[in-house]
């Protein structure tokens, strides 16, 4: 884990460069896809969404976990085959970074970060180290 400021313009520029982005999303999704099938099922995107999105590692109890996971199959399942193929996961991703974005606003937050996870890819993006 590591400490980073971060504001909307840290997260919102990541996301707009769409070469770095897309790369970093791409290495987040193999990550995440441990069968190496190309599509994530719940039970992959349970086990590494919350390191890849900086969530931290509280309480996961099933029916606590799996609204949330019903709300992003629903949303983001487009084929309705229940899996998440890449472009899909990309979108996903794409609407929860700038979701994000917005929520820390323009003041700097101090936030503590996974080295993996996609904000920190953010942070390593603004000081030109991606």
């Amino acid at each position: 884990m590591s400490l980073a400021v971060v504001n909307e313009t840290t997260v919102t520029t990541f996301v707009e460069d769409r070469k770095a982005f897309e790369n970093c999303v791409e290495e987040c999704f193999e990550m995440l896809d441990v069968d190496g099938d190309r599509v994530l099922s719940r039970s992959e995107l349970r086990e590494g969404f919350s390191k890849i999105m900086s969530l931290g590692h509280g309480s996961r109890e099933e029916e606590k976990i799996d609204p949330l996971f019903n709300t992003i199959f629903n949303r983001f399942d487009e084929d309705r085959n229940g899996s998440i193929d890449p472009q899909e996961f990309r979108c996903l991703i794409r609407e929860l970074m700038f979701a994000m974005g917005r929520g820390f606003g323009n003041s700097p937050v101090l936030v503590v970060l996974e080295i993996d996870s996609l904000l920190m890819k953010a942070v390593e993006h603004e000081f030109g180290r991606i």
